[in-house]
C-alpha cells in the first residue's frame, strides 16, 4: 500500500509530538523489511503506543481498533482513511480475523497489543490467541516490540523493533495458534528484559 498523504502527515505530527515532549529514542527500524507483509507485535502501556509504533517507520501501519471507537463521531470518519479496521473484543471475530489476513497477504504492516488492552502494570500481560492465528496462516514476517520508559513529559521513552522471529518451524509442525501466540509474547519479553532499566 502507498502511504496516504492523511497518514504520512499524520506521521510527521507523531513524530514532532514526540520528540518536543518525551526523549524519545527508535532502535531496530532496519528489522522491519520491505514489500512484505509484516506484523508488528508490541506490548501496550498507554494509548499513545499505536501512533508511537507507526511514527517512526516508513511504511504504513495498519491497526485493529475496538469496534467501539468506530462509532465515535470524530473517528469513525478518521480511522478508516488512516487504514484502522475494527475488532469487536472478547469475540471471536471472523470478520477481523479476515481482514488481517488479507492486508498481510497484500504485504501490508499490521500493528498488533497481543495483550488486547493496556497493562495498568506495566508488566506483559497474557496475549489472546488472534496474534498466533495470523502469524501461522500468513507468511508474515513478525516483529516483536517492546515500549520501554514513562509518557512522563521528558522522559525517556525508548522503542525498541526486534529482529523476526523464526515462524516457519511452528508452521511446518502446524502448530495450534496458542503456540505461536507464547512464541511472539516471548520474543516481546525478552526485549522488554534487555531494555528494562
Amino acid at each position: 500500500m502507498i502511504m496516504s498523504k492523511l497518514y504520512s502527515t499524520g506521521q510527521f505530527v507523531c513524530r514532532t509530538f514526540f520528540r518536543l515532549f518525551f526523549r524519545v529514542r527508535i532502535l531496530g527500524r532496519e528489522n522491519i523489511p520491505e514489500g512484505e507483509g509484516v506484523m508488528l507485535c508490541s506490548n501496550h502501556i498507554n494509548n499513545l503506543d499505536p501512533p508511537l509504533l507507526g511514527a517512526f517507520i516508513k511504511r504504513q501501519t495498519r491497526y485493529m481498533a475496538k469496534s467501539e471507537l468506530f462509532h465515535a463521531p470524530l473517528l469513525k470518519q478518521l480511522l478508516p482513511k488512516l487504514g484502522a479496521f475494527p475488532i469487536k473484543r472478547g469475540t471471536s471475530d471472523r470478520q477481523a480475523l479476515r481482514n488481517g489476513l488479507s492486508l498481510l497477504k497484500q504485504e501490508e504492516v499490521i500493528g498488533i497489543f497481543p495483550e488486547g488492552t493496556r497493562s495498568r502494570t506495566g508488566e506483559l500481560g497474557e496475549g489472546m490467541t488472534g496474534v498466533g492465528f495470523f502469524a501461522l496462516r500468513s507468511q508474515a514476517v513478525v516483529i516483536p516490540c517492546a515500549v520501554v520508559g514513562s509518557y512522563k513529559p521528558f522522559s525517556k521513552l525508548l522503542l525498541v523493533y526486534g529482529e523476526p522471529l523464526d515462524m516457519e518451524k511452528l508452521r511446518r509442525e502446524k502448530a495450534d495458534a496458542e503456540e505461536a501466540t507464547k512464541e511472539i509474547m516471548n520474543g516481546i519479553q525478552n526485549l522488554l528484559d534487555k531494555y528494562k532499566k
